[in-house]
């Protein structure tokens, strides 16, 4: 792409804002607002904060790792930054829409680029009823929780709870169980993109359960829905040499 203005953000770290000082000196610096491309220095955490805020401006972001995990993150240098950004590759995301429901009546929204989680609040294992696309699919999982991951998420959270890794472009979401007590061989799901999800909680007041989306916690859900929102889409800039694409397939062959 061609690049005309950058913008530059950083996590709080000094190692970050370091490094964002140097960078804003070598190459300019306009408003996230404004600017063709962002510059995000951090780690995975920082990077999934920056896309959230500038979701709304579908603006290509461009990552370099000043944290201490660069999953989404390209290598850090500070020279030829604008000709590596000219030659990146860009993958396209859609966020998953979660719409909570509580047990007072309240509902809420939110986006995950990775994925939704639900988790048991005490000591009690949550009890949830699974339908997909309206059809009952699960009468009930005794569980810690489950997730749905985006093939974006599958190697964060869903692949430390044993879910399967999935291949950008694979069309598919990955529904798994975190610590499943019963059905106790039951691993989860593949799902295409478009379906929706929906969990119903049994018992919630004696198993009470929160949802997160990324970051966006809901505490003592009834049911929750999730689908896929085609209509946000998110632009991720890589080098060619470390794209998404790579860095997933090789995943799975990590020892």
């Amino acid at each position: 792409m061609h690049v005309h203005s950058i913008a530059f953000v950083a996590a709080e770290t000094k190692i970050a804002q370091d490094a964002m000082y140097r960078l804003k000196h070598r190459y300019g610096h306009v408003s996230p607002e404004t600017a063709d491309v962002i510059v995000a220095l951090g780690g995975d955490g920082f990077m999934l904060e920056t896309l959230h805020r500038y979701m709304g401006r579908k603006v290509p972001i461009y990552g370099m790792n000043r944290g201490t995990v660069g999953f989404l993150m390209n290598e850090f240098r500070e020279i030829d930054l604008t000709e590596r950004i000219h030659d990146a590759q860009t993958v396209e995301l859609h966020p998953l829409q979660m719409e909570a429901h509580t047990m007072q009546g309240e509902s809420l929204c939110a986006l995950a680029i990775n994925e939704v989680s639900l988790l048991r609040e005490t000591r009690q294992a949550a009890k949830l009823r699974i339908k997909i696309d309206g059809v009952e699919r699960l009468a009930e999982l005794v569980c810690d929780g489950a997730l749905v991951c985006t093939p974006a998420g599958s190697t964060a959270y869903n692949l430390s709870a044993h879910g399967p890794i999935l291949p950008m472009g694979s069309g598919l979401l990955a529904l798994t169980p975190i610590s499943p007590f019963r059905p106790r061989r039951w691993r989860g799901a593949l799902l295409p993109h478009g379906a929706e999800v929906v969990f119903d909680i049994q018992d919630p007041q004696k198993r009470p359960v929160s949802a997160v989306a990324d970051y966006t916690e809901v505490r003592d859900v009834s049911r929750v829905i999730i689908r896929e929102d085609r209509s946000m889409k998110i632009k991720l800039l890589f080098d060619p040499e470390h794209n998404l694409e790579e860095r997933i397939l090789k995943e799975q062959f990590v020892e």
